[in-house]
């Protein structure tokens, strides 16, 4: 999946850029405040996308 599409997803679902670190980018769910890193590769893989979902506890968006 494409970075800054994955990064549109986040923020819909309600996740909030926290800050930079030197190869990845912290997003933070607010409203059950669990956090993960997301790299910056410009292209993320499916299976990291999965794991970073669920560390945010926000639904998959693979998923149908």
């Amino acid at each position: 999946m494409k970075r800054k599409l994955f990064i549109a997803f986040l923020k819909s679902s309600g996740c909030e850029f926290l800050r930079e670190g030197s190869n990845h980018s912290l997003y933070i769910n607010l409203e059950n405040k669990k956090a993960s890193t997301v790299p910056r590769h410009s292209e993320i893989n499916d299976n990291l996308v999965r794991k970073i979902c669920k560390d945010l506890d926000i639904p998959n968006p693979y998923k149908k």
